[in-house]
C-alpha cells in the first residue's frame, strides 16, 4: 500500500499533547501505471467519488499534432527515443509526459498523462 496522508501536519484546534491520526482509505494512493509499448490494454479504476479513470497500460497508437497547420492524427508509435523524466523509464521505455516518441509522422513529444488518462496525445517536433 502507497499511504499518501501528511503524518507531519501540525494539529489544530486547541488540542495539547500527542494526537493519535487515525488513517483513511481515501488517503490511499496506488502504485503508478508505467505504459510501454504493446497491444493496447486499458484499466479502469474505481476512484473516490465513485469515478473512474482509466489507465492505459500498453500503447500502440497515438494522436499526434501538427503545429503548423494544426491537424491531428491518429499514428503508430514506432518506438520511444527518451524519456527525460527517469532515466529508468528512459532505458525501459516507459511513456509518460514529456516522452519523446518515433511515430510514423516523426519524432513527437507525449503531452497526455497516458497512466492517468488512457490515451497518448503528442505534439510534432520540428525537424
Amino acid at each position: 500500500m502507497i499511504y499518501q496522508g501528511n503524518d507531519l501536519r501540525k494539529i489544530t484546534g486547541g488540542m495539547k499533547g500527542r494526537h493519535v491520526k487515525v488513517k483513511r482509505k481515501y488517503w490511499m494512493g496506488r502504485p503508478p501505471i508505467e505504459t510501454v509499448l504493446g497491444a493496447e490494454r486499458r484499466a479502469l479504476v474505481r476512484v473516490r467519488g465513485g469515478n473512474y479513470k482509466v489507465k492505459l497500460k500498453f500503447a500502440e497508437y497515438a494522436n499526434v499534432v501538427d503545429p503548423r497547420n494544426g491537424q491531428s492524427r491518429k499514428v503508430r508509435i514506432l518506438r520511444v527515443i527518451s524519456n527525460p523524466s527517469n532515466r529508468d523509464y528512459d532505458r525501459r521505455g516507459v511513456i509518460t509526459k514529456g516522452a519523446i516518441i518515433e511515430t510514423e509522422l516523426g519524432r513527437a513529444r507525449v503531452t497526455s498523462r497516458p497512466g492517468q488518462d488512457g490515451v497518448v496525445n503528442a505534439v510534432l517536433l520540428q525537424q
